[in-house]
């Protein structure tokens, strides 16, 4: 098996747990208003190690993905700059869910900032690499065919991650986890397209 191969399956898997882990902690915290209160929140209290675990699978997902993809792709079309910025949506999700979050009615702390920081990093940085990650393909004759989904799928995951940031009266915990949804669409997509190979009919980058 490929380099790239192994890199996508284990990939997939760490994107499963951390889909599991986020959607189970949905049900296993009643107390928690999942339309009112970010996923940072699920971290904390009961099931927060399982969550834990969930963020720590999805981190290292990112980085066999940029690592996946920058095999798989021709010389040509190889670019590092989706690697790195997907190594560091990766550094930046398990710092995340090292850094304990503010919670509301409480006074600001340094770990909350630092949480806070790690957070935007890892979705701007992630963002971003979707989208010059989808670009690359353009450049290789064997992904050319998936260039224009991927790429418009990322620029709109891409565009909510600003509108999620700066629409106020959209719920916050709502917004954040619609793009979370969005986001790992992609993610799936991209990681099973590259576990199957350019040749295979599907969608996805």
């Amino acid at each position: 098996m490929k380099v790239s191969n192994v890199a996508a399956a284990t990939a997939l898997a760490g994107m499963a747990s951390f889909l599991a882990t986020s959607a189970a902690a949905q049900c296993l915290r009643p107390d928690l208003d999942w339309v009112r209160v970010p996923n940072s929140f699920y971290l904390i209290g009961p099931w927060g190690g399982m969550v834990r675990a969930g963020y720590y699978a999805m981190a290292l997902a990112l980085v066999l993905l940029g690592a996946g993809a920058y095999q798989a792709l021709s010389r040509e079309a190889r670019s590092g700059a989706p690697l790195l910025l997907f190594a560091t949506g990766g550094v930046a999700l398990a710092i995340t869910a090292l850094a304990r979050t503010d919670t509301w009615n409480n006074p600001p702390t340094l770990h909350g900032y630092v949480h806070g920081v790690a957070a935007q990093t890892a979705f701007l940085c992630t963002a971003t690499a979707m989208l010059l990650q989808s670009a690359r393909l353009r450049g290789d004759a064997r992904w050319r065919r998936w260039f224009r989904p991927a790429f418009a799928y990322a620029a709109l995951c891409f565009a909510l991650l600003w509108v999620q940031a700066f629409w106020r009266a959209l719920p916050r915990g709502l917004g954040q986890k619609a793009l979370i949804v969005l986001m790992l669409g992609w993610l799936l997509a991209a990681a099973w397209r590259l576990l199957r190979g350019p040749g295979c009919d599907g969608a996805g980058a």
